[in-house]
């Protein structure tokens, strides 16, 4: 007998009145405003304005729950179109099923748009956001642990979690892969931030670090887990996208970092502009109150009167100045 686990929540849903606060939900929305702010304070770091990320996360947010939504729909599709199921369910996502490589995938058109809109690059974007999406993900796993899915094999170690009797699953003790997931995420995060500041990392490579690192973990994790799932040549769906994805991923790196070595200079235009803007106002300031106080400069004024006289007294004429 197990003596030390995880245990589960009773249930994934609080009643606030007439308000049902969903956990799945909220982990998502928590993990979205990680994101946001923590890409925006390395947006500015890296001398762009502040709310840019917000304005290009309007666009990808929405985007990327529809790309996610979508790839779990049609890679689980069996769940919503198979005999027995209520398509109506695939629209449900507040009960979990969130593809993440649907999400991504989708989620980069939207910020693309949203990029094209303020002339920023996009590979700058998504490097500043790269760790932040990793943290969100962190956060949005514990969504699965309110709804008591994606746990993975049987277990006795003493971080097993604790599953209870309900539909479509067995009581018991599992590996807890949305655990897993969430501190490799949290490893994902600081192994961008780290090699970002180490080895000054431009062009997307940030991103695309993330991806192949998430990738990585995905690939053993995902092999653990025990729902229901598509297999090619043995291997769960998901194993072989995080192989293809991890592979595209390192690819880019190498090909980036030999034809666009570096760092972009400028990430956002606006903002140097904006920069340019407000030295010259402080240069001038100085200036015209330099002029103003040299016009007006009382001692200049008192003196003037005693030269003239004093001149006069001597039979000088004084001179005028010179205007030429």
């Amino acid at each position: 007998m197990n003596l030390a686990f995880i245990p589960s929540p009773s249930t994934g849903v609080i009643e606030l009145g007439p308000i049902p606060l969903r956990g799945y939900a909220f982990c998502i929305i928590i993990g979205v405003f990680v994101a946001v702010w923590f890409g925006n304070k390395r947006w500015i770091a890296r001398g762009g304005k502040a709310g840019t990320v917000a304005d290009i996360a309007v666009w990808a947010v929405p985007f990327g729950l529809v790309g996610g939504r979508l790839y779990h729909v049609i890679t689980d599709y069996q769940l919503y179109f198979s005999d027995g199921e209520n398509w109506v369910d695939a629209f449900k996502i507040w009960e979990g099923g969130l593809g993440i490589w649907g999400a991504i995938a989708l989620g980069a058109v939207g910020a693309w748009i949203g990029c094209r809109r303020r002339g920023i690059p996009l590979p700058a974007w998504a490097d500043a956001l790269a760790p932040g999406i990793a943290l969100a993900q962190a956060i949005g796993r514990w969504g699965n642990w309110f709804n008591q899915e994606l746990y993975g094999k049987p277990t006795d170690v003493p971080w097993a979690l604790k599953i209870s009797e309900g539909a479509n699953r067995v009581e018991g003790t599992y590996h807890p892969t949305f655990l897993y997931e969430s501190l490799w995420c949290v490893g994902v995060a600081l192994l961008v931030v780290w090699a970002d500041r180490r080895f000054k990392l431009g062009h997307g490579r940030a991103f695309a670090l993330y991806v192949a690192a998430y990738c990585a973990g995905r690939a053993w994790i995902e092999y653990l887990r025990v729902d229901e799932a598509h297999h090619v040549l043995g291997l769960r769906l998901n194993v072989w996208t995080a192989i293809i994805v991890f592979a595209l991923a390192v690819t880019y790196i190498v090909i980036s970092a030999r034809t666009r070595p570096g760092r972009e200079e400028i990430v956002e235009p606006a903002a140097v502009d904006l920069t340019k803007d407000g030295e010259k106002a402080a240069d001038a300031s100085p200036a015209a109150d330099a002029s103003s106080d040299a016009g007006s400069s009382p001692d200049a004024d008192a003196d003037a009167p005693e030269s003239q006289a004093t001149e006069s007294e001597a039979g000088e004429t004084p001179q005028k100045a010179d205007r030429s």
